[in-house]
C-alpha cells in the first residue's frame, strides 16, 4: 500500500513538473527582434499613429492607434505567440488605407507591454477582453462598430472573447486553435509518446483552470455560438503549428451553431500554413530563400554572425517584396467587415483563396 502511495505520488508530482516545464518553456517573455522580415513603422512613410496604453491582470499593455480620422468602424487586431502589434503592420496598413480605424497592441510579456512572460494558451484572451474593454470606456472610440482580426494565439482570442458579450459586429480568426487544453495535448502529443501525452491531460487542464480561472476553460466554438456576431474561420491545410483536422477551430466546424459563421479553407501550395495566409505566395517564397541565405550566412560564421554583417544582410532584403498581400484574400475579410452590420445571410464555405 505505501509502495502504490509513494508511486501515484511520484506520478503526479512528475506529471506537474513536466506540465510546467512545458509552460515555462513555451511561454517565456518575448521582446521585439532588432532585425526582421517584417515591416517597421519607422520604415513607412506618411502614416500617423497614436501611443495607446491599458491595463490587463497587473500589467500595462501599450499599443497604437492607426487612422485616427476614419470612421468606418475599427478593427482591433491581436497578435500571434511570440510576436508583437507592429508585425501585423502590412495588414494594419490595409485597414487603414479602407478607411478603418485600427486599434493594435501588444499582449502580456510581448515587445512593448510589461509582463515577464506571455503565461500560457489563455493570456491572449484576457488580454484582448482588458483591450475591448478599454474601447467601450474611451468615449472616442466607442462610437464605432468594432470588428475582430485575430491570428493564432489571437485568432482563439478573437473567437474565445465573443463570451463575454462585447457588442462585436464581426471577427475573423486566421489559423487559431479552439480550446487550451486541446492546443496543450496536441503540443504535448508531439513532444511525448501518446499514451503518456494523454496521460497528463488532467494535470495540463488543472494547470491552466489554477493559472487562468474560469477563463482557462473558454473555447472558441462556446463563443461563436453564443454570439450574434458575424464570424469568418480561416485556416491553412498544410498548418503545422495547429493542426487543419486537430486543434483548430475550423476542425470543429460540426459543433458551431451560430449561422452566421463563414469558413475559409486555404490550400494553395505556398499559402497554406500557419504565418503565410495572407500574403502572396511570391512573397512566402523570397522569405524563404532569405530565410536560406541567413542559414547559409551562419554556418559561414559558425552561428556567431557579426553584427555588421547582420546589418549589411537586412539592408539587402526587399521589405515590400517580402511583405505584398494577397489581394484576394484580404479583400475578402475587407468585405465581410463591411457588410457586417447589413449582413442577412447565413454563414458557409467560401471558396479557397
Amino acid at each position: 500500500m505505501i509502495i502504490a502511495a509513494a508511486a501515484i505520488l511520484f506520478f503526479v508530482t512528475t506529471a506537474f513538473i513536466m506540465v510546467k516545464l512545458f509552460y515555462d518553456k513555451k511561454f517565456p517573455r518575448f521582446d521585439k527582434p532588432e532585425f526582421c522580415f517584417d515591416l517597421k513603422f519607422t520604415e513607412v512613410k506618411g502614416v500617423s499613429r497614436t501611443p495607446i496604453q491599458f491595463r490587463s491582470g497587473k500589467n500595462t499593455l501599450r499599443g497604437h492607434l492607426y487612422g485616427a480620422d476614419n470612421h468606418k468602424g475599427i478593427v482591433v487586431i491581436a497578435h500571434g505567440l511570440k510576436s508583437g502589434s507592429e508585425e501585423y503592420l502590412a495588414e494594419t496598413l490595409y485597414f487603414v488605407r479602407r478607411g478603418w480605424r485600427v486599434f493594435t497592441y501588444d499582449c502580456t510579456g510581448s515587445h512593448e507591454s510589461e509582463g515577464k512572460g506571455t503565461k500560457g494558451l489563455s493570456q491572449s484572451l484576457l488580454d484582448l477582453h482588458a483591450a475591448l474593454s478599454y474601447i467601450e470606456e474611451n468615449k472616442y472610440l466607442n462610437i464605432l462598430p468594432i470588428m475582430l482580426y485575430g491570428h493564432s494565439w489571437g485568432g482563439y482570442a478573437a473567437a474565445a472573447v465573443l463570451n463575454y458579450k462585447h457588442d462585436i459586429a464581426a471577427s475573423v480568426s486566421l489559423a487559431g486553435y479552439n480550446s487550451p487544453i486541446e492546443m496543450f495535448t496536441e503540443h504535448i502529443k508531439d513532444m511525448i509518446p501518446g499514451f503518456f501525452a494523454f496521460l497528463l491531460y488532467p494535470f495540463g487542464w488543472l494547470y491552466q483552470v489554477l493559472l487562468f480561472g474560469k477563463a482557462g476553460a473558454m473555447t472558441a466554438v462556446s463563443g461563436i455560438n453564443c454570439s450574434g456576431a458575424g464570424v469568418m474561420i480561416i485556416h491553412g491545410t498544410g498548418d503545422n503549428v495547429i493542426k487543419y483536422g486537430g486543434a483548430s477551430i475550423i476542425a470543429h466546424k460540426a459543433q458551431i451553431t451560430n449561422p452566421k459563421t463563414f469558413y475559409m479553407t486555404c490550400s494553395d501550395e505556398h499559402r497554406n500554413g500557419h504565418s503565410d495566409l495572407h500574403m502572396t505566395a511570391e512573397a512566402n517564397l523570397y522569405r524563404k530563400e532569405k530565410d536560406g541565405e541567413f542559414r547559409a550566412l551562419s554556418e559561414r560564421f559558425g552561428g556567431r554572425v557579426p553584427r555588421e554583417a547582420i546589418i549589411k544582410f537586412y539592408e539587402g532584403v526587399d521589405k515590400a517584396k517580402a511583405n505584398e498581400l494577397d489581394m484576394k484574400f484580404m479583400g475578402a475579410i475587407n468585405a465581410f467587415f463591411e457588410g457586417a452590420n447589413l449582413r442577412k445571410n447565413t454563414g458557409t464555405d467560401i471558396k479557397s483563396l
